[in-house]
C-alpha cells in the first residue's frame, strides 16, 4: 500500500463511498479529531502499565476507529460494510467508570486538570474527545448521523475524567480544587 498518493495535493479527500470533499469539511474535521484523540489514548496507554487500564483502552480505540469509519463516510454513497458502535459500546464505557468511582472519594468541587503526567494525559484525551463530540453534533444538523455516535463520544468523555482521577489516585497524587475568586 502506498502511503501517498497526491490526490489530496490540491485540498480535496475522498470520503468512503467516493464523495470528493474539501479537507476543510466538517465531516473531516470531525473524524480528524477522533484521530486525533486515539493518538491521544495511545500515549496515555504507553505512558502508564495498569494491564486494566490498558485492556479499556484498546477496546476504546477501536470503536474509535469504528467511529472515524462511520464519520468518514458519505451516508448517501459509502456502499462498503462500515462497523456498527452499539449501545454495549456506550454500556462498556459505563461500566468502566462505574468501577472505577467506586474506589473514588465523592467529587464535592470543580478540579484542576493536572496532578502527574498520566492524569494531565486524561484531561487532554477528555478535552480532544469533547471536541469532537460538539463538531460531531454540528455535523449532526447538516446530515445523517447516527445518535449513538454522539452518545459513545460524550460517555467517552467522562470516562477519562474519572480515570484522570483514578490514575491520580492511584499513583498517590492529590486532586486540586479550583478556588473561584470572591
Amino acid at each position: 500500500m502506498k502511503i501517498y498518493t497526491k490526490k489530496g495535493d490540491t485540498g480535496q479527500t475522498s470520503l468512503l463511498g467516493g464523495t470528493r470533499v474539501s479537507k476543510s469539511h466538517i465531516r473531516i474535521e470531525a473524524y480528524g479529531t477522533v484521530d486525533e484523540l486515539n493518538s491521544h489514548i495511545g500515549l496515555i496507554r504507553d505512558s502508564q502499565n495498569d494491564d486494566d487500564i490498558n485492556t479499556s483502552l484498546i477496546n476504546i480505540q477501536n470503536c474509535l476507529f469504528t467511529v472515524g469509519s462511520i464519520l468518514a463516510s458519505d451516508p448517501n454513497k459509502a456502499k462498503a460494510k462500515i462497523p456498527d458502535l452499539v449501545e454495549s459500546d456506550v454500556e462498556y464505557l459505563e461500566i468502566e467508570i462505574d468501577k472505577m468511582n467506586e474506589t473514588l472519594p465523592d467529587l464535592k468541587n470543580f478540579i484542576l486538570p493536572g496532578g502527574n503526567i498520566v492524569s494531565s494525559y486524561c484531561h487532554i484525551a477528555r478535552t480532544a474527545c469533547r471536541r469532537a463530540e460538539r463538531i460531531t453534533i454540528g455535523l449532526s444538523e447538516t446530515s445523517d448521523v447516527n445518535p449513538i455516535t454522539i452518545v459513545y463520544l460524550n460517555r467517552l468523555s467522562d470516562y477519562f475524567f474519572v480515570l484522570s482521577r483514578k490514575v491520580l489516585a492511584d499513583l498517590g497524587g492529590k486532586e486540586i480544587p479550583w478556588t473561584p475568586r470572591q
